[in-house]
């Protein structure tokens, strides 16, 4: 058994994955010509800038210059090592890899093996955990406390809901007895340390409830306290394996119904979660029990166009749920918001009024803007001019946030209409209120800036290496000319480098495959390889265009020479040398005519 994939399987897992696929279980993609355009999932951006070509099997983001093939994006997005990365892809493709012994560890010191053991302590305690509630007598007041409040034995099973002991040794026990370094289960959260030394479980007379990563694999435990007692939930603190902020609760189960629907449901807790997919709504996910962040709305704007918020019903739940609207809205999501009735969450609603009442509550969720103006409502007597007047400032600086002139002009006659004023007049303290607050820097399109390519005035020479490589990477014949009469005399460093690994390929006997050339290029090179391999040349360069292109290449440490001649006869003049400034005058005549006939 060998411990390193061979190059021939490695390109057999390749053209077995089509990337647009394994992209698109991360992406929303859209296909516009040849290739599929999304939402970048390396940085932030409402426009989309990321490509994805089914023909070279390459990915480019056009914003940001993240760029490579199927391999490369797993290993980005995952943060995963290349070994990681093709076993996931030789699973999707069918190629068996039993054969070799694979330490996916790779340079790390150790870490991803840590990180492995830590995943594989939790799973092992959620199965114990759950084996406890549903086959022991211990768990059975925890077992009859879930079926109480109305959830099936089928849903217990679908959460893997379990019950921690109420003693306090557990989980070291059986840790122990499976050779888990207690030390680090410390690490993972799973066990306390006690100032003599002695380990104890951090869980305890706890129902528990398994946490995934978007993989599905388990990183974390929320525990609720079987009875009286302080505190009542108690999570997973952070560690390797679990950081809170970048996932959301039933997210690996809930991505595929997500994306067919292009709608998420958000709700604020596992147990909100749990009785909306019981009753029905299978697009469910939940934050970590903090304020929606930057990351975990980037990811449900890749999978949905449309977020619905469904948070408690209180006054706390509705500030909760206003600034995750504005952090969504800031992404590009569509944005509604379910507002449920008496202070109730989604759990307590379905509890009380039942799954069909919930479905229709969700059904008429509201615009943002709507659930705005409704909360801006409260707590003002619109009968009264001074809140009268600061209700309408406040709406029209919500207003001005809109996007869609559409919907601005919607929301700004129902205004007029609500309180009889002239539509004019309060266009014109729209633009007033602009006027005052600082203007964002925002692109052509009236939205934030994000990252963007601008079309760069490149120099002549640097057009043309780019042309050639473009070429190179599409066909032997053009590389073999190339490597003929240019060689290793590209202007720019990154594109001699670029082109010795395209010679090198093509030596060793492969066709034309950017996709697979992109596996052999170093990441200071990928991005630049993902971009040119992506522009939009001709097939069939002609022999006048090459020649052109190179002739370029050749000529512009010529013109640089020429330049530094120049600065020469400067310097002569100045020194009022000029017999010195005529014979270099005379030079520089000279090289142009060379240049000009080349």
């Amino acid at each position: 058994m060998g411990n390193r994939i061979p190059e021939e399987t490695i390109e057999a897992i390749r053209r077995g994955v089509d990337i647009v696929d394994v992209i698109g279980e991360y992406v929303q993609l859209k296909k516009q010509g040849r290739n599929y355009f999304g939402l970048c999932p390396f940085h932030g951006e409402k426009t989309p800038s990321f490509s994805v070509s089914p023909e070279k099997q390459i990915f480019h983001c056009f914003g940001c210059g993240a760029g490579g093939n199927a391999f490369t994006f797993l290993m980005d997005i995952e943060g995963i090592p290349f070994v990681e990365a093709a076993k996931r892809l030789a699973a999707k493709a069918g190629v068996d890899l039993s054969a070799y012994v694979l330490d996916s560890r790779g340079d790390d010191g150790g870490r991803a093996g840590e990180a492995k053991t830590m995943v594989e302590a939790h799973t092992l305690l959620k199965r114990f955990y759950h084996h406890l509630l549903v086959h022991t007598k211990e768990g059975q007041a925890a077992l009859d406390y879930l079926q109480a409040r109305g959830w099936t034995r089928e849903t217990i099973d679908r959460f893997e809901i379990g019950y921690a002991p109420d003693v306090p040794d557990a989980a070291v026990k059986l840790l122990e007895s499976r050779s888990f370094p207690l030390v680090l289960m410390e690490t993972a959260g799973l066990l306390v340390k006690k100032e003599d030394g002695r380990y104890v479980d951090r869980f305890r007379n706890r129902i528990m409830f398994p946490i995934h990563d978007h993989r599905g694999e388990t990183v974390g435990f929320s525990g609720r306290l079987l009875g009286d007692g302080q505190p009542k939930y108690m999570n997973s603190p952070e560690t390797p394996i679990f950081r809170k902020g970048t996932l959301l609760y039933f997210f690996h189960e809930a991505r595929v119904p997500i994306r067919k629907r292009q709608e998420a449901l958000l709700v604020e807790g596992f147990a909100d979660v749990i009785s909306a997919v019981q009753a029905g709504v299978d697009y469910a996910v939940a934050t970590m029990g903090t304020s929606l962040t930057e990351e975990q709305a980037r990811i449900l704007r890749r999978h949905a166009e449309t977020v619905t918020i469904c948070y408690d019903g209180d006054s706390a739940g509705t500030e909760a749920a206003w600034r995750a609207a504005e952090q969504l809205s800031a992404f590009g999501c569509r944005v509604k918001v379910a507002s449920l009735p008496d202070g109730l969450d989604p759990d307590e609603y379905i509890r009380t009024c039942g799954a069909d009442r919930f479905a229709e509550e969700i059904a008429a969720a509201r615009p943002l803007m709507a659930f705005k103006m409704d909360r801006l409502r409260r707590g003002k007597n619109l009968q009264e001019e001074g809140d009268r007047l600061r209700y309408i400032e406040e709406a029209l600086r919500e207003i001005s946030k809109l996007s869609s002139p559409v919907e601005k002009d919607y929301y700004m006659r129902e205004l007029a209409d609500e309180f009889s004023l002239s539509l004019s007049a309060l266009y014109e303290q729209l633009s007033r209120s602009k006027q005052e607050r600082p203007k964002p820097q925002v692109n052509n399109g009236g939205k934030p800036s994000q990252p963007a390519l601008t079309k760069r005035l490149l120099p002549a020479f640097q057009n043309a290496e780019r042309l050639l490589l473009a070429h190179m990477m599409r066909s032997r014949d053009v590389a073999l000319i190339v490597q003929e009469q240019v060689g290793g005399r590209f202007n720019i460093e990154e594109h001699r480098a670029l082109a010795a690994y395209i010679y090198a390929f093509y030596e060793e006997g492969h066709e034309a495959d950017p996709g697979a050339l992109m596996s052999r290029l170093p990441d200071e090179l990928r991005t630049l390889a993902s971009e040119l391999s992506l522009l939009l040349v001709a097939e069939d360069v002609s022999e006048r265009e090459l020649a052109d292109c190179i002739r370029h290449v050749l000529n512009r440490p010529k013109w640089l020479m020429l330049k530094e001649k120049e600065q020469e006869k400067t310097e002569a003049e100045r020194r009022k040398d000029f017999l010195t400034a005529a014979r270099i005058a005379k030079e520089m005549i000279e090289m142009k005519k060379m240049l000009s006939s080349s």
